[in-house]
């Protein structure tokens, strides 16, 4: 670990303002900590923000619920009215690691957290997220846990968060404060794939940082739950995840969100798949013929060709748990 100042601000402002001269905010640091060990991040100075009034979770301004950036992964997830109106949320939450981390880990973080690539964590190994243009030595390279969706030649990773694909599937709004001020971006719009530029993880000005982030309302007759498949059911990374929200009445599905994780280089959000259920009656052949479509424009790297057969599978285990066949 290389050497850093570290700074804990009173207040908003003086944390913006530490910000804004290229510190870089900590509050958990679940994340942060460990990639300083491993020499991957080396920020000058660690602005300290676990102090600052972000932790409420309560309704939104249009009803919805607004859950701020620094509160506790653990704490949310317990949430009553998350765990009533949004088990999508509290799955995902509860799935995405061990309880010491839920305990520490932060919401704004959670969404922030830099891929599980071994190459990225690896020093020695060309990493185009570290250094634009080295290389990627995960395309060539054992890439059994990397993207099939989004991928470009740059990059090939997968984001790691449980959390981001369900409240991609709730159309979360991410809420921002920074030196010009506030502005609300769709978490679609705030997490960027790689494309030519794939150190350029998210839309973060300098100095800015996550207050909240909004879902907006749903019919209170939406069923929602999110399924992660992985190596091991002890604390891991998701081979492919689907979260699925669905509003079913007078027998038909008004609505549906579904989104995946584990296969994408951000939350992919299975907008064909969507389609095809809205309008429809659930029925064991409904599951299976929409979730058909998930891996859609999927490429696939030498190791993980099953990911694409295995989220297809995963999609429609979740639509049938969901949605039944009622």
């Amino acid at each position: 670990m290389y050497p850093f100042a570290y700074t804990k601000p009173a207040d908003t402002r003086a944390a913006l303002a530490a910000g804004t001269r290229g510190g870089r905010y900590i509050a958990g640091g679940t994340t942060l900590v460990d990639l300083m060990r491993e020499t991957v991040e080396r920020p000058g100075t660690l602005v300290d923000i676990s102090g600052l009034p972000l932790r409420e979770v309560q309704a939104g301004a249009r009803g919805g619920l607004r859950i701020g950036a620094l509160a506790r992964m653990s704490d949310v997830a317990a949430h009553p009215r998350v765990r009533t109106a949004y088990p999508v949320v509290s799955q995902a939450l509860e799935l995405s690691a061990s309880a010491q981390l839920r305990n520490m880990a932060t919401i704004g973080g959670n969404i922030l957290q830099r891929t599980r690539c071994t190459y990225f964590r690896d020093v020695t190994a060309p990493c185009n997220k570290r250094q634009r243009g080295s290389g990627c030595a995960a395309l060539e390279g054992y890439n059994r846990s990397h993207a099939i969706l989004g991928t470009s030649n740059e990059c090939v990773a997968t984001h790691p968060s449980d959390l981001a694909v369900a409240l991609v599937a709730l159309d979360a709004t991410v809420h921002l404060l920074g030196p010009d001020g506030e502005r609300s971006l769709a978490l679609t719009e705030f997490l960027l794939q790689p494309g030519d530029t794939p150190d350029r993880e998210h839309d973060l000005r300098p100095g800015e940082l996550i207050t909240a982030v909004e879902i907006p309302p749903h019919p209170q007759l939406m069923r929602s739950g999110y399924l992660k498949v992985r190596d091991r059911q002890s604390y891991e990374f998701a081979l492919t995840s689907a979260a699925v929200v669905l509003n079913i009445t007078g027998g038909l599905i008004r609505d549906a969100r579904v989104a995946a994780g584990g296969v994408g280089t951000v939350p992919w959000r299975l907008t064909t798949v969507e389609r095809r259920l809205v309008g429809a009656r659930p029925s064991e052949r409904l599951w299976a013929e929409a979730a058909a479509a998930s891996a859609d424009g999927a490429r696939p790297r030498r190791h993980n060709g099953f990911k694409a057969e295995l989220l297809k599978r995963t999609v429609e285990r979740q639509l049938r748990t969901v949605g039944g066949t009622r």
